[in-house]
């Protein structure tokens, strides 16, 4: 590498020869031609340092930009010299190379003083290194102490002076030094050690970090605080010599304690299960480089719903729980009376913090009440309210007798857990880290344990397919399994709307009638003889198709399904995104026997809530280089009825399209590498605005007077939704939404087990539905479902679904695509007290 001509005129300066001696040119001549030939050869271009890419970890932000979670093993946040403050700069200077801003990259009084170092003890300390001479060595060379290595840092250091200006060799040199606990570069470490940023720290913190770079770990404040404070003292009182700071400056910062301690990155939105798949998406694409270059990932969250979400699943896990009864002490702790609170905090060490719960100890037992005691907190008091409930757990289908008094179900000394008791209509809208207001009056507290079922949650923005909150589990750190992506369960219910489009697809109107009992099948799909029933056990005759979705009668939905054939309706579930060849081949796909993930289900349902049109799921909006430019922008189909181009419009056949994956987005394919936004494309209109009025109007009916109708609290008229519970309640499921935003809830076990008699969708999981959707919704105004062309209503008789009029009282009003409105008359009383005898079908004629 050629040297700058600055740099030979600080060589063959005239004073610089006259020091060392005419005499010793021809020493001077060998070593030049050293270096010539052996050393300038193999220096790298300092031009590198201009355009230096730091090793950053990968950020995962929320569509509003607050932070959500951080990868990578180097913890680093680079800043620009303009944005140190001077006491940090000083604190620095005095530490490491006072006179930086005098000499020219290198300091002989300290090269000079490292050599009689050399010469007094034979041995190669380090010193007399520049924060110049440091960058050289950081950048380009190893820490391996040789003359050579030596020599090569000398010269860099005069070629990097010669190109670069000192802030930007300081910069470099605070962005790039190792300060222990995987921080790298100062504004890393005051987060770590601080959780500040440099603009918040005090003298003291600025001096305490200025130590570090001789000895990350001999002068660390969390492993050596001794040592640390000696350190940090020293460099105050350099601080104070050098007259960067005043006597009172220096009187205050040594007398500030050691305030270190360690912080992860202040995450704003608990999403780590979003995370976590946005990681694994990457990932697939840069493999380990996404650790290091710094990449900040902007994902379609939501933060209030994603706060929501966690609240929903969480409260709605514990509710299941709680009925079930309570599984009993984590241990106990003998001789209570004679621990220390240290003893009785060691006690505790074992146990950590799973989800909302806490462990404690059981210190006192009262009559109504019992006093317990967390570790490094006061005595606190859990009243009967918060006991009542555990009564003891023998099975999901079992339990003891209701507690009558705290003795009843603990003893001194059992080691508990505890949480906050929400009110179960209200809840809480913060994340357990959230900073929020204290409140007025301190929370309840209740028994509790973690929840041995599991849960999930997954919202969407039905126009585009944005997710904009989940949850996959009850707590990602005890179960990194994401139910809300990753698990495949029955749908159960969940699928017959699906059926249902078909059938109104097909000529059916929600007025059909099908005889609702019982049917015995020697189906060539099943092992065996097959006799479905309906959840309730009973048979309900002729049932119009609006009441056998409502009430979820699965013997209408299995003599549908036979009807429209098993290929006609799994070609058509290809509409929302099912793959038809992964669909059972028999009449259980009536009943929901296929699989899907709650991500998979929110995509489905989204064709219902948006208008009729397939949207593409996704989590990631896009992704910026640490520059600041844009990687990756997503550009998914949208929602748009006014914009479709004629090839778009809707057919009136099956579209069979490839199933969505749920496994992961080619992300970065044939994507332009920069900010231009992307051309929106229309989404594909999969259902006619006539069909997808009929079955919205008929899911709004679930909530309004069937399975969903708890949902009426939340005081809406424009929710609708199915619920789903499978065989022996191993699942159960509620799939709802209003036209802006879809939320699928699931509960169920791991293992696949019951959750017990009566734990129906409506039960375990449309609570975690509500609970989200009244806060996702809270303000948002009602949407009322417009009403199409073609379509028109008319009074049937609710018995027979034949027209009818106003004088018969069991007359109802009904919608009917135009083409298929009854041309029969139901058999109404005549003024003359006859009736009539109007044609119409038989049950065995509709099959």
């Amino acid at each position: 590498m050629p040297l700058s001509n600055s740099f030979f005129k600080k060589i063959l300066n005239p004073t610089v020869l006259k020091r060392v001696g005419y005499a010793s040119l021809l020493g001077i001549a060998v070593i030049g031609l050293y270096i010539k030939f052996a050393i300038l050869p193999g220096l790298p271009e300092i031009q590198e340092l201009k355009n230096v890419q730091y090793q950053t970890p990968l950020t995962v932000y929320s569509q509003e930009g607050l932070l959500i979670s951080q990868f990578g093993e180097q913890k680093r946040i680079p800043i620009e010299y303009a944005d140190v403050p001077e006491g940090q700069i000083n604190a620095f200077l005095a530490a490491e190379d006072n006179r930086f801003f005098q000499h020219g990259g290198v300091d002989y009084i300290g090269l000079t003083r490292a050599a009689i170092q050399l010469l007094l003890t034979g041995k190669k300390k380090q010193g007399g290194s520049t924060i110049t001479m440091q960058v050289a060595r950081n950048f380009f060379l190893s820490n391996k102490k040789t003359y050579t290595r030596k020599l090569r840092e000398i010269l860099l250091s005069y070629i990097i002076e010669s190109e670069l200006s000192k802030q930007e060799i300081f910069s470099l040199y605070l962005n790039k030094i190792f300060l222990g606990h995987r921080s790298y570069g100062i504004a890393a470490a005051a987060q770590i050690y601080y959780g500040a940023r440099l603009s918040d720290l005090s003298l003291a913190q600025q001096a305490m970090i200025a130590g570090l770079p001789k000895a990350p770990s001999a002068y660390n404040p969390i492993t050596n605080p001794e040592r640390a404070l000696i350190r940090r003292d020293h460099i105050l009182n350099r601080m104070f010599s050098l007259d960067y700071i005043t006597q009172e400056q220096l009187d205050i910062a040594l007398a500030e304690s050691i305030s270190a301690e360690i912080s992860a990155a202040s995450i704003d939105v608990q999403a780590p299960y979003i995370a976590e798949m946005v990681r694994s998406e990457l990932y697939k694409t840069y493999g380990d480089e996404i650790y290091t270059s710094g990449m900040h990932v902007y994902t379609t969250i939501k933060s209030s719903q994603q706060r929501a979400a966690n609240h929903a699943a969480r409260e709605a896990l514990h509710q299941y729980d709680k009925r079930h009864g309570y599984r009993g002490a984590l241990g106990h702790v003998k001789n209570l009376a004679s621990l220390t609170t240290e003893e009785i905090a060691s006690s505790l060490a074992e146990y950590k913090k799973i989800g909302d719960t806490v462990p404690a100890i059981v210190m006192q037992l009262g009559e109504e009440n019992i006093s317990v005691q967390t570790r490094g907190s006061e005595k606190q008091v859990i009243s009967w309210d918060g006991l009542s409930w555990a009564k003891t757990y023998i099975s999901e289908n079992r339990y003891g007798v209701n507690p009558k008094k705290p003795s009843d179900i603990l003893k001194l000394g059992d080691i508990i857990r505890i949480r906050i008791k929400h009110n179960a209509s209200k809840g809480s809208d913060a994340d357990s880290n959230q900073k929020t207001v204290e409140p007025l009056v301190k929370p309840q507290l209740e028994l509790a344990q973690v929840p041995q079922a599991a849960g999930a949650i997954v919202a969407m923005d039905p126009k585009n397919g944005r997710v904009t909150a989940l949850v996959g589990g009850y707590d990602f750190y005890e179960s990194k399994f994401n139910r809300a992506y990753q698990t495949k369960r029955q749908p159960g219910s969940g699928f017959k709307p699906i059926l249902y489009t078909a059938a109104l697809t097909k000529g059916y109107t929600t007025a059909t009638l099908i005889n609702d009992a019982p049917v015995v099948f020697d189906d060539a799909g099943l092992e065996e003889q097959w006799r479905p029933e309906n959840y309730s056990g009973k048979f309900y005759g002729p049932t119009r198709l609006r009441e056998a979705l409502v009430n979820s009668r699965n013997l209408v939905s299995i003599r549908i399904l036979r009807d429209l054939g098993v290929r006609y309706v799994s070609n058509f579930a290809a509409n929302f995104g099912f793959n038809p060849a992964a669909l059972p081949k028999n009449l259980s796909l009536a009943l929901g026997s296929s699989s899907a993930s709650p991500y998979q289900m929110a995509t489905v349902y989204s064709v219902f809530a948006n208008g009729g049109f397939q949207v593409e799921p996704h989590f990631i909006d896009r992704i910026v280089s640490p520059s600041g430019d844009t990687l990756f922008k997503a550009s998914h189909p949208i929602v748009c009825t006014d914009c479709l181009p004629e090839e778009l419009a809707f057919a009136d056949t099956v579209q069979t399209i490839p199933l969505p994956t749920t496994e992961g987005v080619a992300l970065f394919e044939n994507s332009p590498m920069s900010d231009a936004v992307t051309e929106q494309v229309p989404a594909k209109r999969v259902l006619s605005p006539q069909v997808n009025f009929l079955i919205n109007n008929l899911l709004r009916d679930v909530v309004n007077r069937g399975t969903g109708r708890k949902a009426l609290s939340l005081g809406r008229t424009d929710l609708a939704g199915k619920t789903g519970t499978t065989n022996d309640q191993k699942d159960a499921w509620f799939n709802g939404f209003n036209p802006n935003l879809v939320a699928i809830a699931w509960v169920g076990f791991d293992d696949s087990r019951s959750l017990g008699d009566f734990e129906t969708g409506g039960k375990a999981a449309l609570p975690m539905w509500m609970s989200f959707m009244g806060k996702a919704l809270k303000g948002s105004p009602d949407i009322a479902l417009q009403q199409p062309e073609e379509i028109v209503s008319i009074l049937i008789d609710k018995e027979t679904g034949l027209m009818s009029g106003p004088s018969n009282e069991d007359a109802v009003f009904e919608f009917f695509r135009e083409e298929n409105v009854p041309q029969a008359q139901a058999n109404i009383p005549t003024p003359d007290g006859m009736l009539g005898e109007p044609e119409q079908k038989t049950i065995e004629e509709l099959f």
